[in-house]
């Protein structure tokens, strides 16, 4: 099995790239603008703008490979600190506290930030 997807890894890595990107940017869209069940958009002072910003922001860059790494960086901090702040206290188990989410897309960016834009990417 490994001898058939060795060679589609530059492929698969991408297409994780730009998935991942793709819906963190959703979470983002959701919160500035008020979509996807989110009741009314955040106030763009407020920390969960913040947030907003940042997914918006950062999940287009990671899906367009444009500073890819840094913007990964910065949005794994981010959901570092999403759990940190908003599922842990509810409970030590991501699966038991709602984080399980955060502590993906957390370990997935760093991953991203580490291996850079990849093979599809406009920079």
């Amino acid at each position: 099995m490994l001898t058939v997807l060795t060679p589609l890894k530059p492929a698969l890595y991408s297409c994780l790239r730009i998935i991942a990107g793709l819906l963190f940017s959703l979470h983002g869209i959701q919160k500035l603008f008020g979509v996807f069940g989110q009741p009314a958009p955040v106030n763009l002072l407020s920390q969960f703008g913040l947030a907003g910003i940042i997914e918006t922001v950062a999940g287009l860059g990671i899906a367009l490979g444009v500073y890819a790494s840094p913007l990964a960086l910065l949005a794994s901090g981010q959901m570092a600190v999403a759990y940190f702040q908003a599922h842990l206290p509810r409970g030590p188990w991501p699966i038991t506290n709602g984080g399980e989410l955060a502590v993906l897309y957390c370990w997935l960016f760093l991953y991203i930030a580490a291996s850079g834009s990849g093979r599809w990417s406009l920079r």
